[in-house]
Parts: structure tokens; C-alpha cells; sequence
């Protein structure tokens, strides 16, 4: 398409280029033919006024010599003879007088005379101008003036060589206009293109810039819209995905603990397995469901964020009937007001749930835990989720947090904290794993509310914790 544009553009260039440039040509070589003969004409009138006044040949040389063309001995006169009766009775005759090179055949000469107006003859080498002039004698004279083809042509050369210059000019530049305007038309369209092999490929972040012609810049904004329709639809099925296996892994929790208090037998067996196998199935469903999600760029569909506050308080109203069946303690603090995180509601009750089902999975009945939301104001930028047990705890935190990497060993399927190191991570922030002031295992997530947060602000956090634990 680009260098269609360019082919167009150079083909009606070279046309219009020709079409002016020919003529004007033409018009240049006539002009300086005109010149040359006007001037020679001036010169041969020169020689008039010597003619008209005596037919003396030293007077006629020196007439002639004083002309620029007389000089180059360019000029020649021809004056007839005169019969003895021309001036009346007792006249002497005059004789013919010629000065110069003859370079016209006679008869022209004779019939330049005998009409009385100037002529101009094709001789070799040029052109000659034949001026008939009337002397004393009453006879015509004829001058003949010389015109070389040099002079003829005098200055046409450099004139075509200076239109020819503008015409190459004016057809580079026209290609390099046309090559600049078929770019800018050729690129958004190989954009264009590019996108939609991108886009084909699973690549959904792509983009093509809004610029360009009329047309093309309508059909980016197209494409960005339906790029971004397809992102939300994505995201809805993320979601929704993300959703149902919480709403699934939630009730199989306590499904497992009823099942873990119905004694022996084949039945209880079987149904044990049963609820494990199933379990296991769940917990595919949701690594393949946030694997997915991870892989995705985040779209126009993904929520702005949610209030941890409000989000804290619903888990634990959930969770606490079944701890309330099985004996447990349970407090939460820090949901007086709330604090808005840059985190899906769904995925932060999620995280929740993973880290209370943990407490409930890895704990005797009877055992306690809290919920605790730490935010220090506007003055911070993180958000601080505690959930602590006053349990046996981990001997090895590092490993529990391998584990929840999605290793699989040492009994856990590390899933749960695999989904509360991937909420934690989306913000900027991290998971830790250790002793809580319960005496048990405290799970802390760390949720930065900027994603400029820093080192800096985490090394700060650390060196606090730390702090804290030297002084307990």
C-alpha cells in the first residue's frame, strides 16, 4: 500500500512535471531566438542612417565597424549600382558597392530588395537577417546581418538544466511526501495487524494506538473496545470461578471436620475418602482458576478494591458458628473503620478463608484464635491481616511457606497459603509465618495500598516486627 502511494504520486509528479516543464522549454529556446534576431535587427538598423546619408565604401566600413556584429565581421552590405541618370541630367553612375562575407544566395538577396521588408535566411551555421535600406542613389541596399546558432541558442542550456533540476526536485519531493503520508497510513494498519496476531495468540493487554487516517483511527478504536470487551468477559469468568470455589471449598471444610468426628467403619471410610477425593478436586479447580488469573493482565473488568474491614468481619461471622461447635475462642480487632485495599472482594475472602480453614484444619478443637486488621492511618501505606492460634505452631515456618509455593510436602498441599502469598503479592506485599502471641502459629499478610510502595516502607515494617519480637 505504501509504495502503491508512492508509484501514484511519482506518475502524476513526472506528468505534471512534462506538461509544464516541455513548454516552458520551448517558450525559453523561442525567447532567445527572438532575442538574438532582435538584436541583430538593431545592429543592421545601425548601418541605416550611414546608407541613407552616402554610399562611400571607407564611410560604410567605418559604420559598420562600429556595430558589435560589424566588428566580428558578422555584418555585410549590398548596395546596387546606379545608372548614370539617377540624380537628373549630368549624373555620374555609382557603382555596387560590397563590404563583408555574402553569405545568402543572390536571388534571396534580389527578393528581399525588390519587397522592401526584412527577411531571415537559414544559412550554414546559423541564421542571416536581410534589412533592405534606402541610400542617396535612390536604390534599395540590403544589410545582412550574420546570426550564429551559438548566440541563437545562448543561455537555453543553463535554462533547461535549471527547469530539468526543478522538475527532479519537485518529483523527489513529491515521493518523499507520498513516502511520509503512505507511512503514516501503512503503520496504524500494521499495528492494526499486529494487534490481531497478538491478540490471537492469548496476548489481551495488547493495545493499538488511536491515530491515523479517519478510517483506520476508527477501526483502533474498534479494536481497544472489543480487546476490552474480551478482558472483561475473561475477567467475569475468572471471577466467577474464583467464586464458586469458594463457595465450595468453605462448606467441604466443615464437611471434612464432620466427617473426621464420625468414628470407624467402612461408611465413615468411605465417606472420609469421599470428602478428601472431592476435596482434592476443589483445590484443582482453584489453582487452575488463579493460575489462569495470574497469567492474565488485569483488565477493565477486575474490582477497584475492597473494604478489609467489612470483608473481616463477614468471614468471621461465618467461621464462627463452626467454631463455636467445636469450643473455640475467637476474637477480632482492628474492623472499627474501614480500610479500603487494592484487592478483589472475592480474593481477599478467599485468602481469608484459607487462612481460617488452615486454623481449623491444623488445630485441636478448643483451640483459639483471633483475627486482627492493622492500619496505621494515612500516614501508612500497608495493610496488616493477622490470624493467630494459640495451637502447637510450626516448627519450620520456612517450609510452611515452601509448601505453600505448591510443593505438596510434609503432608499439606500448601494451597492455602499459595492463595494468600498470591493475594499478598498482587499488591506489592508478602506472607510471613510465625510464633503468635497465642503461643500458636501466626499467619500475617502484608497488603500494600500503593503499587509504589517501596523496599524502603517494608524494611521499615520488618525492622518493627522484629523490634517487637526482641522486646517479648
Amino acid at each position: 500500500m505504501r509504495w502503491a502511494l508512492v508509484k501514484v504520486c511519482l506518475a502524476v509528479t513526472v506528468m505534471v512535471v512534462i506538461a509544464f516543464a516541455v513548454p516552458l522549454g520551448l517558450v525559453v529556446k523561442e525567447m532567445a531566438a527572438d532575442r538574438a534576431l532582435s538584436n541583430a535587427e538593431r545592429q543592421a538598423a545601425a548601418v541605416g542612417p550611414a546608407l541613407a546619408i552616402t554610399t562611400d565604401r571607407q564611410q560604410l566600413k567605418r559604420a559598420v565597424a562600429s556595430t558589435q556584429a560589424g566588428s566580428d565581421g558578422r555584418i555585410a552590405v549590398h548596395v546596387p549600382a546606379a545608372p548614370a541618370d539617377a540624380r537628373g541630367s549630368g549624373a555620374r553612375a555609382q557603382p555596387a558597392v560590397e563590404l563583408g562575407d555574402q553569405r545568402v544566395p543572390q536571388d534571396r538577396l534580389d527578393r528581399a530588395r525588390e519587397r522592401g521588408s526584412s527577411a531571415t535566411v537559414r544559412v550554414p551555421g546559423g541564421l542571416a537577417l536581410l534589412l533592405p535600406t534606402a541610400v542617396a542613389s535612390g536604390e534599395v541596399a540590403v544589410v545582412e546581418v550574420f546570426v550564429p546558432d551559438a548566440e541563437m541558442t545562448n543561455g537555453v542550456t543553463t535554462s533547461w538544466v535549471v527547469l530539468a533540476g526543478v522538475g527532479l526536485a519537485l518529483i523527489a519531493g513529491s515521493v518523499a511526501v507520498a513516502d511520509r503520508f503512505g507511512t503514516r497510513m501503512v503503520r496504524p494498519a500494521e499495528q492494526l495487524a499486529d494487534a490481531a496476531h497478538e491478540l490471537g495468540e492469548g496476548r489481551l493487554g495488547v493495545r493499538v494506538p488511536e491515530e491515523g487516517p479517519k478510517e483506520l483511527h476508527s477501526a483502533a478504536v474498534a479494536f481497544n473496545a472489543m480487546a476490552d470487551q474480551v478482558v472483561q468477559l475473561l475477567a467475569k469468568e475468572r471471577e466467577l470461578a474464583a467464586d464458586l470455589s469458594h463457595r465450595l471449598r468453605t462448606p467441604l471444610t466443615v464437611l471434612r471436620l464432620n466427617a473426621a468426628s464420625l468414628g470407624e467403619g467402612d461408611a465413615a471410610d468411605q465417606t472420609r475418602e469421599a470428602v478428601a477425593t472431592l476435596e482434592g478436586e476443589v483445590d484443582q479447580i482453584i489453582r487452575t482458576a488463579r493460575d489462569r488469573k495470574a497469567a492474565q493482565p488485569p483488565g477493565p473488568g477486575v474490582p477497584a478494591g475492597c473494604d478489609v474491614a467489612e470483608v473481616a468481619r463477614e468471614r468471621m461471622a461465618f467461621w464462627s458458628a463452626l467454631a463455636e461447635d467445636e469450643g473455640r475462642e475467637v476474637r477480632l480487632s482492628g474492623v472499627e473503620r474501614p480500610v479500603r485495599v487494592p484487592v478483589a472482594r472475592t480474593e481477599l475472602a478467599t485468602a481469608l478463608d484459607a487462612m481460617l480453614g488452615n486454623v481449623f484444619r491444623h488445630t485441636p478443637e478448643g483451640t483459639a484464635f483471633s483475627v486482627d486488621v492493622h492500619h496505621g492511618g494515612s500516614a501508612t501505606d500497608s495493610v496488616i491481616v493477622l490470624v493467630s492460634d494459640a495451637g502447637p505452631g510450626i516448627a519450620d515456618p520456612d517450609a510452611a511457606l515452601r509448601r505453600g509455593h505448591g510443593d505438596g510436602s510434609r503432608g499439606s498441599t500448601g494451597l492455602g497459603l499459595d492463595i494468600v502469598r498470591r493475594v499478598a503479592e498482587s499488591t506489592g506485599g508478602d506472607v510471613r509465618v510465625g510464633r503468635s502471641v497465642l503461643g500458636g502459629t501466626e499467619v500475617r499478610m502484608w497488603l500494600a495500598l500503593r503499587p509504589a510502595e517501596t523496599r524502603g516502607a517494608r524494611r521499615r515494617h520488618r525492622v518493627r516486627r522484629h523490634g517487637r519480637r526482641a522486646a517479648t
